[in-house]
């Protein structure tokens, strides 16, 4: 019984199956936020809270590591710096303290994202950077699929944008 456990095992990482101990593999994607106490708007409240920031900036972050994985080729690496973020939607201190952590979101408020890219090869070289500056004005007019994420909208527009502008990245190898 044993012995065939083991031929199965030798068989399945002879076919070329990873074993379920290796070390999982780097992201593609870094994020960096520089002075995010200087940002727009990244509350979580009227008066917010560096908690709830973070957790903002966090979630973001995860989303957009996540993402990579189906718009930057195995090997390269997208490196995304954000100066300004504007989250969709705003507090309104004059509907009373009631609504002091509640996010109104109207089409007066749109997001809108101020971030340097570069993506990289796996040999280091440079294939693509530059400089973006987003605002979706029509942000409410997108179809989302997930009506309870606090951040639909700042992660759809994200991803339309690695969509986009990762779309014809190839892997080094595949463009010889």
């Amino acid at each position: 019984m044993k012995t065939s456990l083991l031929c199965a095992l030798l068989g399945l990482l002879a076919a070329g199956a990873s074993p379920v101990w290796a070390a999982p593999a780097a992201p593609r994607a870094e994020v960096i936020y520089d002075h995010p106490e200087k940002f727009t708007d990244v509350k979580d409240a009227f008066l917010p809270t560096d908690k709830g920031s973070a957790a903002i900036l966090r979630d973001l972050s995860t989303f957009l590591v996540q993402q990579a994985d189906h718009f930057v080729p195995a090997g390269s690496k997208l490196k995304l710096t954000f100066t300004d973020i504007d989250l969709a939607g705003d507090f309104e201190p004059w509907r009373g303290e009631r609504f002091d952590d509640i996010r109104i979101v109207k089409d007066i408020y749109p997001p809108h994202f101020k971030f340097s890219y570069t993506l990289t090869d796996a040999s280091g070289r440079v294939v693509r950077s530059g400089r973006e500056d987003i605002t979706d004005m029509f942000f409410q007019n997108r179809v989302t699929l997930d009506r309870l994420d606090p951040l639909r909208y700042e992660k759809q527009i994200l991803q339309d944008w690695m969509r986009r502008q990762l779309h014809d990245a190839k892997p080094v190898a595949a463009a010889l």
